[in-house]
């Protein structure tokens, strides 16, 4: 490698000039091919110290050497007026070698310097264009959705259509599993996002119910559906209230949802008769989930406790799990749900009482009045008011439409003048089920439900018999419950303190204080 000769320096051998027409010529440009010949020498060394280093040291080279050989070309081939460039060249020379000497005073040559400088610069291009490794490293880009919102009379055909999409798509898509299957059932106001490339539907996003989204997305292997949750918090809620006219109206007028109210009514339906056994200043008051989505309220979740005061009658509720869901149960751990509910239907007055000698309003006839009357609108539900088997669903003149159930201890319900029936002979209900609509049928003045209770065969008041006793708690959990119920207990105190319980069942002639809601931080 040391006996490398650059091209250049043969080359310019090779071309200087023999004849004597020349020497003028020729001795202008002495000095210049003196000092031609030394740069060539120094790159001749330097070219054979930096082919140890690599070919693209060897290439850089290369594209010098021929530049300097097109310079020193042009300088022999310029006639006498052309001598004014040669202090130009010259000095292009100077500025050359000194570049050569400063490097080679640094351990570096000039063209080492000028490759150095090219992977510089190619790798500040480079650097525009993070490595993969760093694109790994950062966090994924937010997906390119595209915001659909359902109008009135929009189909997923229709906005597939808008979006280019295909109808084969479509029928791939709804068809894809059951959670799918919801995508055609649209409603004004619906937000659907998708994300779209060239190749078509990439995602599809939209609501799957209030704690999950539903993403269809396109991998490598077709078309897949999954649930992602939502951000959804829960808070306490707190509410206390006084009835002035009725339950619905204090709650509402307390910020409860119509839900809200019937759940409400429902913890403590076995031991209050809402229908007949409310009076003005009754209290209630209750603690309850909120649930929020993306910091937005969404809806009123479950009742945590609840208390209400009926005609001087404390009643409390606590939510607790044994094992086998949720339920409610009293501060000593019995169940709030009993084997019957004291009235089979739900917000409605009582237009006849048990009465065993009452005018009938359609005889005219003193006769006993076996039952208890709930007048309620025309198609109003009624329950099954304990499990059970249907003995008999039929329709008599006197009774109209009618379903009999017969339940464990002996006992029997009845109820009369149903506008349809639900249920047929021999079929099993459970507490709470509907079996029949309220109907004005049979020997009936207006619409009512006619409801009687057999013990042994005998009528006894439905309203104030006693009912048989759900199972209480296991001994073992006993000590979970009254843990958990403690502070919920202590929380309801607060809102209806016993001051107030008991001056609320003396004081119906007093004006109702305001109802109050209070919202807190759900416990951890």
């Amino acid at each position: 490698m040391r006996d490398f000769v650059c091209p250049m320096r043969s080359f310019y051998e090779s071309q200087m000039p023999k004849t004597k027409n020349m020497a003028s010529r020729k001795s202008q440009a002495g000095p210049l091919s003196d000092r031609a010949i030394l740069i060539a020498r120094r790159l001749s060394a330097q070219a054979s110290r930096a082919l140890e280093r690599g070919p693209t040291r060897l290439a850089l080279i290369g594209g010098i050497c021929a530049l300097a050989l097109i310079v020193m070309g042009l300088q022999f081939s310029a006639g006498p007026d052309d001598s004014a460039a040669g202090p130009e060249v010259a000095t292009d020379a100077v500025a050359i070698d000194d570049g050569i000497v400063e490097a080679a005073g640094t351990g570096e040559t000039g063209i080492e310097a000028a490759a150095s400088a090219s992977d510089s610069q190619t790798g500040s291009a480079e650097s525009n264009e993070p490595p993969e490794s760093v694109a790994v490293a950062t966090s994924p880009a937010e997906r390119a959705w595209q915001y659909v919102q359902v109008a009135s009379g929009d189909t997923m055909e229709i906005i597939f259509r808008r979006l280019g999409l295909s109808p084969r798509l479509l029928h791939e898509v709804v068809h894809l599993d059951e959670r799918t299957s919801s995508l055609v059932d649209l409603r004004p106001g619906d937000e659907i996002a998708f994300e779209l490339d060239n190749d078509g539907l990439k995602a599809l996003r939209t609501e799957f119910d209030d704690e999950n989204w539903l993403f269809v997305e396109r991998s490598e292997d077709g078309l897949a559906s999954r649930l992602e949750a939502r951000n959804l918090e829960v808070r306490v809620a707190e509410v206390e209230a006084e009835i002035t006219s009725s339950l619905f109206n204090a709650g509402k007028n307390a910020g409860l949802s119509d839900n809200m109210i019937l759940r409400l009514a429902g913890i403590f339906g076995w031991d209050i008769d809402f229908a007949l056994d409310i009076r003005r200043g009754d209290r209630f008051a209750l603690v309850f989930e909120e649930i929020y989505r993306d910091g937005q309220f969404l809806r009123q979740g479950a009742i945590l406790g609840a208390r209400f005061i009926n005609q001087g009658d404390s009643f409390a509720a606590i939510r607790f799990d044994a094992g086998n869901g949720p339920d409610y149960y009293d501060p000593e751990g019995r169940p709030m749900r009993k084997a019957f509910l004291r009235a089979p239907i739900n917000f409605t007055r009582v237009s006849s009482n048990f009465n065993p000698r009452r005018l009938h309003p359609v005889t005219r006839r003193v006769r006993p009045h076996n039952g208890t009357d709930y007048a309620a609108p025309t198609g109003t539900p009624v329950w099954a008011a304990g499990d059970g088997t249907v003995i008999e669903a039929g329709y008599t003149r006197a009774n109209g439409n009618y379903i009999f159930l017969k339940h464990g201890n002996h006992i029997v319900t009845r109820y009369l003048h149903l506008s349809k029936k639900l249920t047929s002979r021999g079929d099993r209900v459970r507490q709470g089920q509907s079996i029949g609509l309220v109907g004005a049928t049979g020997l009936a003045t207006g619409p009512h439900l006619h409801y009687e209770f057999l013990v042994n065969g005998r009528h006894r008041d439905p309203r104030r018999v006693d009912l048989p006793e759900a199972e209480p708690l296991p001994a073992d959990k006993l000590p979970e419950f009254k843990a958990h119920a403690d502070s919920w207990l202590a929380k309801l105190e607060e809102l209806l303190p016993p001051k107030v319980m008991l001056a609320s069942s003396r004081s119906d002639d007093k004006p109702a204080p305001k109802s109050r809601a209070q919202t807190t931080t759900a416990p951890k």
